[in-house]
């Protein structure tokens, strides 16, 4: 646990420092690996839980193919249905395991945030990717 807690406070402090590098690469036209680093879960009418990703049992490190659209985690594959190359984002949507999901990925620096959502509950997840 605390290796894993490790990787994940790298991950959280490379990545940023990185991303300048790669800025033309998050317009959607390479494919991309991502790092989850922080992550929150809502019920209707409760206080929104705080964890690591993975304590809600999401990946810590997902596969983003534009070219296939797919996005893959260690766990599943599933498809991007959506695509909308923004001017300063690209927006990714789908559904899986009963949820509709969508990133949001900025173009300048990498950086994402997820949600996942049904009818009971709300994840949002917050984290950074990289060419691979």
């Amino acid at each position: 646990m605390v290796t894993r807690m490790r990787q994940i406070a790298l991950a959280a402090a490379l990545l940023p420092a990185c991303t300048w590098a790669f800025s033309a690469d998050f317009d959607g036209s390479r494919a991309l690996v991502c790092a989850t680093v922080d992550a929150h879960a809502c019920d209707a009418g409760e206080v929104c839980l705080r964890d690591l990703p993975d304590g809600f049992g999401m990946p810590t490190f997902m596969h983003i193919d534009f070219a296939k659209k797919t996005i893959a985690g260690p766990k599943r594959t599933t498809p991007i249905r959506f695509i909308d190359k923004g001017k300063d984002q690209v927006l990714l949507q789908g559904t899986e395991l009963g949820y509709a999901w969508t990133i949001a990925l900025s173009q300048a620096d990498g950086s994402m945030a997820l949600t996942l959502v049904n009818r009971e509950d709300v994840f949002v997840v917050f984290g950074y990717c990289i060419p691979p």
